[in-house]
């Protein structure tokens, strides 16, 4: 089986258009927590070091005299004599240890034919990602002007109100001000709502190169005797031979030119489910009875598939006017 850790760098590397495709490998590895080892690189300090269990509960260490406390309050040497120490770590021995058997000699695993691929140059040569970043890049846009002007609104109003206060009796002004609050609240909602909608757009529009991609390194990799493929940014050397990121753009772009991106303001999920043909199962000629199985659930729009072989010739007929005369 052919293992592919493939596109967790790739929903970085452009769902966040305002840092789009320009991250490196290892910028994304980190924003999404991973902890992946590039050789030649030092790893990152642990947060700190972890204290060694003990028995009972924690305690945290008095603070120093002519230092506030949690509570502005300085405490003096016999407050700091009376608090509770720490207590000193559990020394006992551990019971005997199980003995584990010696495993049975099993297979070894194949010889490892590896490839490697970069996704982020893969993403910024896929014609479909474009097309995101392009679409993405105005409907952000646009939301960030609509909101510029929403707010200039705001102020025209306040100042407005803050002419008029002369003039207005304290109810009047406290309603004029309960209906800005009203206004501002309302306009942050739908903001949000908009900004969320748009996030759920760029990850539907993703998660189709996602899939496609996969299937291409499949591909790729059946097609070159490959059994393993690696990001570049976990390999500190590699020839060229070994990339097959050129390879993988010119499949991308040739069977996923494009991407189904909701309409500006439409969630993913309030749109028609697409419909994927089901293929026909292949029954056995031996077997006695087959089970259809049920069709998956379509969650995204079906993926581009190659184009089926032409059928074979049906055999001649035995019997009617066609049929061969026997011997």
């Amino acid at each position: 089986m052919i293992h592919f850790r493939l596109l967790t760098m790739a929903t970085v590397a452009i769902a966040a258009f305002s840092l789009p495709l320009s991250l490196s490998p290892g910028a994304m590895a980190q924003s999404q927590g991973q902890n992946w080892f590039v050789p030649g690189q030092q790893r990152a300090a642990p947060p700190g070091p972890r204290s060694t269990p003990s028995v009972g509960p924690r305690v945290a260490a008095p603070p120093r005299v002519g230092q506030p406390g949690p509570t502005g309050f300085d405490p003096s040497p016999a407050d700091q004599d009376n608090e509770p120490q720490p207590q000193p770590p559990l020394q006992v021995q551990l019971p005997p240890a199980p003995d584990i058997p010696v495993l049975a000699r099993g297979p070894s695993p194949p010889a490892a034919v590896i490839g490697i691929i970069a996704v982020p140059d893969v993403m910024r040569a896929s014609s479909a990602a474009q097309q995101i970043e392009r679409v993405i890049g105005e409907r952000r846009q646009k939301l960030n002007e609509d909101a510029q002007k929403e707010q200039v609104a705001w102020r025209e109003i306040q100042q407005q109100l803050a002419a008029q206060r002369g003039t207005l009796t304290p109810d009047q002004i406290r309603a004029k001000e309960r209906d800005l609050q009203a206004r501002i609240t309302e306009s942050q909602r739908r903001f949000r709502d908009r900004s969320r909608i748009i996030q759920e757009a760029v990850q539907y529009s993703l998660a189709q190169i996602e899939r496609t991609l996969s299937g291409v390194l499949q591909q790729i990799a059946a097609s070159r005797g490959m059994n393993m493929i690696l990001h570049r940014a976990q390999v500190a050397l590699n020839v060229a031979e070994f990339d097959v990121s050129l390879q993988a753009v010119e499949e991308l772009n040739k069977i996923l030119p494009t991407v189904l991106i909701p309409p500006d303001g439409v969630s993913p999920a309030a749109m028609p489910q697409p419909v994927a043909q089901a293929a026909a199962p292949v029954v056995p000629q031996n077997a006695a009875a087959a089970v259809t199985p049920a069709p998956p659930v379509v969650t995204a729009p079906p993926a581009p598939t190659a184009s089926a072989p032409a059928s074979a010739a049906p055999p001649p007929p035995t019997s009617g006017p066609g049929a061969k005369p026997k011997r």
